[in-house]
């Protein structure tokens, strides 16, 4: 909804402004009227409307696990949100009072026709009414006092001014933009566009009288002698309008031909820039190339490269009670086995430099987030190097839910420099870390399967940390947050043996964490130590569930080791 207004709050105002600006003064009052009509469609209109620009960007693939496990549970939390229901409750009573005072000035306008004379006067009725008013117009009705008709009181010049509002129904107009009204009426913009509209009605009718009886200065001296008498009902078209001075000297006005096609031309890059700002949206299409590596052009590149990945690692497999199943080394399992709970083995990392071009499209700091290193820099930052330095790059894009006030940029992006990626990347994907691998069947998969497998574990040892999953939530990827884990936790001194720890933690929609729960502590403190690391974390990539944040409760397994 905060979208809707904002697109359709823009173009009001820069059409309204284009309006007061280029068009009012002029005297091409026809074209003004369906421009301000045209500009209410069009501002209610546009933010439905999305003109997709494909942009291509090359992206390796190339798996960024580390190692195969899976997330030990994330359960999305659903809440009620109260202030929205406020709101809309709010703006649904506002709504509903407006409306009942449209219908009611309605009302009130057909009680006048069904009560009194009703005379038929060329494509009009005449309502002839006892009180004294000025001559106005609702749709084919036009409210004259009684006594002046009889009398014959009212010019002939006020009469050709009603019969053009009745004509050109100039009525539909008012009750469209006083729905509109209605309806936004949070929005002070509709009400400039009713006056803006019941102007351009009023130079309309003056210009039909004038051109009919060629007297402008007895026209302007009726006006005046008229236009200080009875007020006014809102959705009728009159002759009591507070803007007199502009009618007048509109009167008089000329304006040549030329002059007002050459500002309609002039409206079109106003329309254009409209649309292109605010329709315009550059979808990103990854350009995948794809680089064997060495060990991967033998017959069966996968199993061969599981056979080395998984080497003296022992397999244990849990069904949905927890059950073990499975508890052997790699090397003693069956080929079906194998393919059953080992199917991925992560590829490696290929070196891959950008081009020039791409390097300097990553420039862009409203577009690109980057990394270098692993460190946040700003695009500046990319004018030090050629896109040679480089040997690595991998980026994805981010929704719009996903983005946050410090990174709102569409797309996120890291880049490796060659003494980094031979350090952390190049040798990282070839062999498991860890000397077991626990795999636990998830029966119940938040995302629709079932009997799908995943290894859960992060594993913490004083002589070594080993990391054993990625996933997506954490910004920079998970694999850094179980580095930022291994590097921060620090495991109490008189823990000896080996054990897990359970932990919960809420992930909220702003990407912090909340709602920490120990649900297995191994004492001397972990459990309070695991919290304290987690209240150190940066904020997450929230989830999301039909394109929206969600909170999202993630249960998180830490195996400690000592020597």
């Amino acid at each position: 909804m905060t979208d809707f207004l904002i697109k359709s709050t823009i173009p009001l105002f820069v059409l309204l402004a284009i309006y007061h600006l280029l068009l009012e003064k002029e005297k091409m009052h026809v074209f003004n009227r369906f421009y301000l009509l045209l500009s209410l469609v069009f501002s209610i209109v546009i933010p439905f409307i999305t003109i997709e620009v494909v942009e291509e960007i090359t992206t390796p693939i190339v798996q960024n696990n580390t190692f195969q496990i899976s997330q030990g549970s994330i359960v999305p939390v659903e809440e009620t949100n109260y202030l929205p229901i406020l709101l809309w409750s709010i703006y649904g009573l506002i709504t509903f009072l407006f409306s009942i005072r449209f219908m009611r000035n309605i009302l009130k306008i057909t009680s006048k026709i069904k009560s009194n004379t009703t005379i038929d006067y060329k494509n009009a009725k005449l309502i002839l009414l006892k009180e004294k008013v000025l001559p106005h117009t609702f749709l084919d009705n036009i409210f004259i006092n009684e006594t002046d008709y009889n009398n014959k009181k009212i010019e002939a010049e006020l009469f050709s001014h009603e019969l053009t509002h009745v004509t050109q129904k100039h009525t539909f107009d008012v009750l469209f933009i006083e729905i509109l009204k209605t309806i936004f009426w949070f929005n002070p913009l509709f009400i400039l566009y009713k006056k803006a509209i019941q102007l351009n009605h009023e130079f309309l009718a003056d210009e039909k009288v004038v051109t009919s009886y060629d007297n402008v200065s007895f026209y302007q001296n009726l006006l005046l002698s008229k236009v200080n008498n009875n007020p006014i009902y809102y959705l009728t078209s009159n002759l009591n309008y507070s803007l007199t001075k502009k009618r007048l000297i509109m009167m008089t006005k000329t304006t040549s031909q030329t002059k007002a096609i050459f500002k309609q031309i002039a409206l079109i890059p106003f329309i254009y820039g409209l649309v292109f700002f605010l329709c315009l949206k550059t979808m990103a299409q990854e350009s995948n190339t794809i680089v064997k590596a060495q060990s991967e052009t033998k017959e069966n590149p996968t199993k061969d490269r599981r056979d080395e990945y998984y080497a003296g690692v022992r397999v244990i497999f849990k069904d949905c009670s927890k059950k073990i199943i499975i508890d052997k080394q790699y090397e003693q399992l069956t080929s079906e086995e194998k393919d059953s709970y080992l199917p991925f083995v992560p590829k490696p990392f290929i070196e891959k430099s950008p081009s020039k071009k791409e390097l300097n499209d990553f420039k862009n700091a409203a577009k690109y987030a980057i990394w270098i290193d692993g460190k946040h820099y700003p695009n500046t930052q990319l004018n030090k190097y050629s896109a040679s330095y480089f040997v690595y790059f991998i980026g994805s894009s981010v929704s719009k839910n996903a983005q946050s006030k410090k990174f709102p940029q569409p797309f996120q992006y890291s880049f490796y420099t060659k003494d980094y990626f031979d350090k952390n990347l190049k040798n990282s994907l070839k062999k498991f870390g860890g000397k077991e691998i626990i795999t636990t069947q998830n029966c119940a998969d938040k995302w629709g399967k079932t009997n799908d497998f995943r290894e859960e574990s992060v594993e913490i040892k004083k002589s070594k940390v080993t990391i054993e999953n990625i996933l997506p939530e954490f910004s920079g990827g998970m694999q850094e947050f179980y580095k930022f884990i291994a590097a921060n936790f620090k495991i109490p001194n008189q823990f000896k043996g080996n054990g897990k720890i359970y932990i919960s933690f809420m992930v909220e929609t702003d990407g912090s964490l909340s709602e920490f729960q120990v649900l297995r502590d191994l004492g001397f403190g972990a459990g309070e130590e695991a919290v304290r690391v987690l209240k150190l974390s940066p904020k997450w990539i929230p989830g999301k569930e039909d394109g929206k944040a969600v909170r999202m409760k993630f249960s998180l397994p830490i195996a400690l080791q000592s020597k």
